[in-house]
């Protein structure tokens, strides 16, 4: 069995439910991510940081009167690649879910 390696960008909690999120919709602010996954101002910078130097998500700033706003949303090329994290995290489930004759595996009774 050969199995395509999880991307090591995606494949933390944090980052994956900002992806999960962002794939969601358009764009999402950071008040709102930060809400969503129950994380520390500093925590989410740091991945969203991480996740737009690997070209993964997209920054734009704006002002809500004479607040700042920091909307995030998925590039092209990071939906492609999350995405493609999905698929590799679906074929190693379905690889543990299965037998080898290819039928699920059944729950041994407790």
């Amino acid at each position: 069995m050969s199995l395509e390696p999880l991307d090591p960008v995606i494949h933390e909690r944090v980052r994956l439910g900002i992806l999960g999120l962002l794939a969601q919709a358009e764009e999402v602010s950071f008040g709102e991510l930060k809400q969503a996954l129950g994380v520390s101002d500093g925590n989410l910078a740091s991945h969203l940081r991480l996740l737009e130097r690997e070209g993964v998500v997209a920054v734009r700033k704006t002002f809500v009167g004479r607040r700042p706003r920091t909307l995030y949303r998925l590039t092209p090329q990071g939906r492609e690649r999350f995405y493609r994290y999905l698929e590799a995290l679906k074929t190693l489930l379905g690889s543990v879910l299965e037998e080898p004759s290819g039928t699920p595996k059944k729950e041994e009774p407790q």
